[in-house]
């Protein structure tokens, strides 16, 4: 048997767990402290996204998809041109938003030296990623929808997916600049070893490397745009009628469901809360892809 000296003895006692000792009080109530406001973060959206679920889930019906929303004193129709919409929009935000941010990200990541230029670029994405999007709904107004300068239309799809596309950049930029910083410096010189120019390098050895996390940043973009409201509203406006070509206005969910939750009919409130919950699993299902890239980037 091994004999311990009264030292060992001492040291292998102060080892043991005392509840009582004050350090492991305070580790008590910080813990429980902590947990109280992780909880009070994470109630508030989980009583929206039950509430939204409860009211909306029990709206859900066929018609909800195939009919066109009516105005009072109707009993609401549906939200397929708003769904519709809302896609049209979201698209044509995306075809101006991903070739401005990845190719900014690009230029940040690839070209830049870190001189003044590139650092004006990051801190204006960075003041460009905390604006309210109300404000970019309201440039676009000021540019596009008050001057006509698009065709001599005014509200449009298309000037609502310039105001998206403003709220989309910023995401596009960063995630594509670090996305690219991740790529080891090896593989740039290893294909520049070769023989290959930068741009080569960059579309056939970079670029690839990183598709991964500028993808999840771009489903991570559009999950933004797509809900907002304030945005469209100076710009794409509403329409209860089928969808008429990009250069005219259009129905979106979030808007009608602005317009319908203000609305004194019953059924119109019933309507919005239904597109509520269209939207918010749209929502859900874009930010859950946008995980399961960045898990599958991991690997």
């Amino acid at each position: 048997m091994t004999a311990f000296t009264p030292s060992q003895k001492t040291a292998s006692r102060s080892l043991h767990y005392k509840p009582q000792a004050p350090r492991n009080i305070t580790n008590r109530l910080l813990t429980i402290l902590a947990s109280i406001f992780a909880f009070c973060c994470v109630a508030p959206l989980l009583l929206v996204l039950g509430y939204v679920v409860i009211k909306g889930f029990e709206n859900l019906s066929i018609t909800l998809f195939t009919l066109l929303p009516e105005p009072p004193p109707s009993d609401g129709g549906g939200i397929r041109n708003a769904i519709f919409g809302t896609f049209t929009v979201t698209l044509i935000a995306m075809a101006i938003a991903v070739p401005v941010g990845v190719g900014g990200g690009i230029y940040l990541a690839e070209y830049s030296r870190g001189g003044g230029f590139s650092k004006f670029i990051r801190f204006g994405t960075n003041v460009l990623s905390g604006v309210p999007s109300i404000i970019a709904g309201v440039f676009i107004y000021s540019t596009v929808v008050y001057t006509k300068i698009i065709f001599g239309s005014n509200y449009s799809a298309v000037a609502g997916g310039m105001a998206l596309a403003i709220l989309m950049v910023p995401t596009g930029i960063k995630t594509t600049d670090e996305g690219l910083k991740l790529v080891p410096d090896d593989l740039r010189r290893a294909s520049m070893g070769v023989g290959a120019s930068r741009f080569v390098m960059i579309t056939r050895v970079t670029l690839p490397s990183a598709l991964t996390p500028i993808a999840t940043g771009v489903v991570l973009a559009v999950a933004r745009a797509a809900g907002e409201t304030a945005p469209l509203l100076f710009t794409a406006m509403f329409t209860y009628f089928e969808w008429d070509g990009i250069f005219n206005p259009i129905a979106s969910m979030s808007v009608l469901i602005y317009n319908f939750s203000l609305m004194p009919s019953n059924p119109h409130n019933e309507l919005a809360w239904a597109a509520s919950f269209v939207l918010v699993v749209l929502i859900l299902g874009l930010n859950l892809l946008s995980r399961w890239l960045a898990r599958f980037a991991s690997r």
